[in-house]
């Protein structure tokens, strides 16, 4: 389903805490996020390496991969958590996948790079990506080869820069309100950044929008390919 409409099924923030398998130096992580029964304040979350997260409350520890303004909020559909949760036979609350928002009714595969959504009355996000699996998330979860099964499932979730602050609560109606003219969706994306590289070329015409990771792998790639032509 590729629906302009949906809800927040549950705003989740998460504590840092110490934990044996993160890259992070102080070893702690916030990925153990929670729902929570309140309002929750969204606002932009700063520059690259230096912003956290967009969420009130919510832990972002490693801010060399997370965080900032171009991933100040990631999101996740309850239904790509019931597929997840039917194929490991295992319970995956809201949050099991570090996710801020877990929505319903909407196939983020299909959400556009540069789309913007408004979600309550008053919080305009904007889709910069999907999420790119890393050895703190496949720990988390303790599933053999995670990082390659997530990435062959093509459906990463997505993250999100705050166009619009304000507060969010379980139960907003999000509306998309506008989508960008290109065909770049996240699905597309994550798929050119992780298991076909040919793609990549292609992507860039999303640049504008796009989280800082996978544009600068798009670019690089753009570049290599380009010195070998005109060579």
């Amino acid at each position: 389903m590729n629906s302009s409409h949906g809800c927040v099924l549950s705003v989740n923030v998460g504590r840092a805490r110490a934990v044996p398998y993160t890259d992070h130096p102080s070893d702690v992580t916030g990925i153990d996020k929670r729902p929570v029964d309140r309002p929750v304040r969204v606002t932009p979350a700063g520059p690259p390496g230096v912003g956290g997260s967009g969420v009130s409350g919510d832990a972002v520890c490693d801010l060399r991969f997370h965080g900032g303004d171009d991933r100040a909020v990631y999101a996740f559909a309850r239904e790509d958590l019931d597929d997840w949760q039917r194929e490991l036979n295992r319970v995956l609350s809201n949050g099991s996948f570090g996710e801020n928002l877990t929505v319903v009714g909407m196939d983020l595969r299909h959400a556009l790079v540069g789309e913007r959504w408004r979600v309550g009355p008053d919080v305009v996000l904007e889709v910069t990506g999907g999420r790119i699996p890393c050895r703190t998330f496949a720990d988390w979860l303790d599933e053999k080869g995670w990082v390659r099964r997530f990435a062959r499932a093509a459906s990463p979730g997505a993250m999100l820069r705050v166009i619009e602050a304000g507060d969010i609560s379980a139960g907003d109606r999000i509306a998309v309100v506008h989508r960008p003219d290109h065909v770049v969706t996240v699905s597309r994306l994550f798929r050119a950044v992780t298991t076909d590289r040919a793609m990549l070329a292609d992507v860039l015409v999303a640049a504008p929008w796009m989280e800082r990771e996978q544009l600068e792998i798009a670019q690089r790639y753009a570049a290599k390919y380009s010195a070998r032509t005109d060579g």
